[in-house]
């Protein structure tokens, strides 16, 4: 790129250098030309004056020859130059175009490889039980063939009778291993196809039990991502209701200060205060309990009652059931075990009634 560069400057100096010339002899051949003749004795002397404005004229006329093929050259590289970005883009792409096309044939390979793998086991199974089918005729056969050999050999020795019950014997003997056989290489291929059956009912079963897992942990996930959403809004609830609890306490102090006869009035305020705060606490844990419960629809409209003892941190401590649907209550208290951990208030009070509760759960 920069030797076209310096080719274009050395271009542009020679066009210059020309363009001087040019000027220097449009000026020597057709400048405005004034002669004045003094005449002495034997003696003529003539003086050429040249125009400034023909020479100011052809002056700007070459700085515009100039500027403008200064101008051309610029374009013409700044285009060279933008045509090099574009191909080396070009060549970019073709190359990343090429890369994908090698990766999709390699993946494609491979599949067609795995393809051929399992053709060639279905054919070897195949090819595996029509012998073993083959086998089980031929054992037939070879029982039939023997149950009329003896059968010929007993007609034949009708004479001699001993000889003749031995023989019927030995034949009847080798018939019924012959059909014991046959009935023995049956029973082996219906055992044969009875476990294929039953491999596949299994594999079926693994498969569904696999989806239900997955089903299940999702919707695990999804509790627990419930619950942690609860419980950040019970924290904000908490403090929303401890910022309001220190406005009601100022605006009762502020109230009530100095009255000392009202002091029934001010206990019971208080004791509505914590009633209506233990309630809203009562409220939140329950529906944090049902955020993590798991039941089906059998059971709404049931009740469940449980007693919880909760730390003055708020971690679970015990849960019993206190009535209600048992197969509810087995599910109330795993949920309350998943949450094991509940928003407790600043105020003393309403976290000492908090720390032994019983809630009722009701699914809707």
């Amino acid at each position: 790129m920069k030797n076209n560069e310096n080719k274009g400057y050395a271009g542009s100096t020679v066009i210059s250098v020309l363009l001087h010339a040019a000027l220097l002899g449009g000026l020597l051949w057709g400048a405005d030309l004034t002669t004045v003749s003094h005449q002495s004795p034997g003696q003529n002397i003539e003086a050429v004056v040249i125009d400034p404005s023909v020479v100011s004229e052809q002056a700007r006329k070459i700085r515009q020859q100039r500027d403008e093929a200064k101008r051309q050259e610029d374009d013409r590289l700044r285009r060279l130059e933008q045509q090099t970005d574009l191909l080396e883009k070009q060549r970019e792409q073709e190359e990343k175009s090429l890369r994908e096309l090698r990766a999709e044939k390699l993946i494609a390979e491979k599949a067609t490889r795995e393809a051929e793998t399992e053709r060639k086991r279905i054919a070897e199974a195949r090819k595996k039980e029509a012998e073993e089918q083959r086998q089980a005729a031929e054992a037939t056969r070879i029982a039939k063939e023997k149950s009329a050999a003896a059968e010929a050999e007993r007609k034949r020795q009708v004479t001699e009778q001993r000889k003749a019950e031995e023989a019927a014997k030995k034949a009847e003997a080798d018939r019924q291993r012959a059909v014991q056989e046959r009935q023995q290489a049956e029973a082996e291929r219906e055992r044969k196809l009875a476990e294929k059956k039953q491999a596949e009912v299994e594999a079926r079963k693994a498969e569904e039990a696999r989806k239900q897992k997955l089903a299940e942990q999702k919707k695990a996930e999804e509790a627990a991502r419930k619950a942690e959403a609860a419980r950040v809004e019970a924290e904000r609830k908490a403090a929303e209701a401890k910022r309001k609890q220190a406005e009601q306490e100022a605006a009762l102090n502020e109230l009530f200060s100095g009255l000392e006869s009202e002091s029934e009035s001010r206990g019971s305020a208080r004791g509505q205060f914590l009633s209506d705060e233990v309630a809203r606490y009562g409220a939140i844990y329950t529906q944090m309990i049902k955020q993590n419960l798991l039941v089906d629809d059998s059971l709404l409209g049931q009740e469940c009652v449980v007693k919880m003892r909760i730390s003055g941190t708020g971690l679970l401590l015990d849960v019993t059931e206190a009535g209600g649907n048992r197969s509810l209550c087995r599910a109330t208290k795993t949920a309350v075990l998943k949450v094991s951990s509940f928003p407790m208030p600043e105020d003393k009070d309403v976290a000492a009634q908090l720390q032994s509760i019983e809630l009722t759960v009701k699914p809707e």
